[in-house]
């Protein structure tokens, strides 16, 4: 059977990032043979959070390689130069492109890739491949879309899973039910909810944001309940010092932290990516239910201080029983749909590792996003979007995609020539 140099699990932004960063090295004379697998049938990036007016929260600079080498042919300025768009663009006078623009970045450095990627297959185990006494290799199984599983052998693996929908313990009796949504799948789960008119809105943050503003375009006589247990909708923090625990530098400096350090660090700065929608989006919002007053004619409700204690799908929809914080009163609401914005868990590395946990030391992650391994296991394992509590914030974001996808080569590869590294690599001071 034929042995790969690396496979990489999933193939979402993380893994394009490193596709390219694997391109570039094969083009400096580092060849690798790299092949990815990608459960959907085709590239696509939150495809159901496509919604019309979204923009992105990030500079198009953060893109999937300039940080680590702006002279590469991905950028999203040479993006634009192909698709005839730059000058246009440029008289936007925005780092902030549309959600949908950004996409059609993504979709089209991954299509130069498509060789490279088997669509189609999802990976259902990773087993310890043993020779001579130690685990030399990884067989990596995985399921085709008619049924049939695969088997192939790989001397390195690379796990860029994003995240899966966090449901609260309270709705998990009632996944399953298509009136209960959750914000991952919006766009295809709304259509089958089109003549639903009560619906709420459960999160604080940015995705909740985002779809109560499009449920109040989409039809004028759906009503909306926006609830959430914080007294306000706060704003992303995205002023230039706080922005900084974003840049690379911060990851060393969070990294080399104690765990409880780190876990400070992460309660500090968790506005700056959590529940933490846009300002211009919170006004939005505002002003809706501003000129509801106006008119007197109230349609949607903001329910701030609430929380769902209990949920219920009988025949006439899904009843929430609601206990304001503030009163300590609960009242029962009924609802044709419900839908969560209430997050993504990072936890599917392990159950998919779960065969090699016994080489593994407790799923600790080395400073070049590998795992940690004990003696007689020969395979680098990396994890890509599921180191939050080891390497910061931005770990689960864009941010720093490109710059990982550099290190995870260094520490294949080798270190890069110094014209492909970073170009942002002084020690991290807040006040540099």
């Amino acid at each position: 059977m034929f042995v790969h140099d690396l496979i990489g699990i999933g193939f979402g932004p993380s893994n394009l990032a490193l596709a390219i960063a694997l391109e570039e090295r094969r083009q400096a004379g580092q060849p690798l043979n790299a092949l990815f697998l990608e459960k959907q049938p085709a590239f696509a990036w939150h495809q159901d959070m496509l919604l019309e007016h979204a923009h992105m929260q990030i500079s198009f600079l953060k893109d999937l390689v300039t940080l680590r080498n702006p002279t590469s042919r991905f950028t999203f300025v040479n993006y634009l130069h192909q698709k005839s768009r730059l000058p246009d663009f440029i008289n936007l006078k925005t780092f902030f492109p549309s959600r949908h623009e950004f996409n059609d970045y993504l979709s089209w450095a991954a299509a130069q890739f498509d060789e490279q990627c088997a669509y189609g297959e999802e990976v259902i185990e990773v087993l310890p491949e043993t020779r001579g006494g130690e685990v030399a290799l990884l067989r990596v199984r995985s399921r085709e879309r008619h049924g049939e599983v695969r088997e192939r052998l790989t001397r390195n693996l690379v796990l860029g899973l994003g995240g899966t929908a966090r449901i609260p313990d309270t709705f998990l009796p009632l996944r399953g039910d298509s009136r209960v949504l959750h914000s991952s799948g919006y766009l295809r789960d709304i259509a089958a909810n089109a003549e639903a008119r009560r619906i709420a809105v459960i999160g604080a943050g940015q995705s909740a944001a985002e779809i109560f503003m499009d449920l109040h375009g989409r039809n004028p006589h759906t009503q909306v309940d926006l609830i959430m247990r914080a007294r306000a909708i706060k704003p992303a923090d995205d002023s230039p010092f706080s922005n900084q625990i974003f840049d690379a530098d911060f990851v060393d400096h969070v990294y080399g932290r104690a765990q409880h350090e780190r876990d400070e660090l992460l309660r500090e700065f968790w506005h700056t990516n959590y529940a933490c929608p846009d300002l211009d989006l919170i006004e939005q919002i505002f002003q809706v239910f501003y000129r509801q007053r106006v008119s007197g004619r109230p349609r949607h409700r903001f329910l701030r201080r609430h929380q769902v204690a209990d949920a219920q799908a009988r025949a006439d929809g899904v009843h929430l029983a609601l206990l304001d914080l503030n009163g300590g009163l609960e009242h029962s609401v009924r609802y044709d749909a419900v839908v969560l914005a209430t997050g993504y868990e990072r936890t599917r590395h392990r159950d998919l590792l779960g065969a090699l946990a016994p080489h593994l030391c407790d799923f600790d992650i080395k400073r070049d996003y590998r795992l940690k391994t004990r003696d007689g296991f020969r395979p680098k394992v990396f994890l890509q979007g599921a180191c939050e509590s080891s390497h910061g914030l931005s770990d689960t974001l864009l941010s720093l995609t490109s710059v990982r996808s550099g290190e995870i080569c260094d520490a294949l590869l080798g270190p890069a020539s110094m014209q492909s590294q970073t170009f942002n690599e002084r020690p991290y001071n807040m006040l540099a």
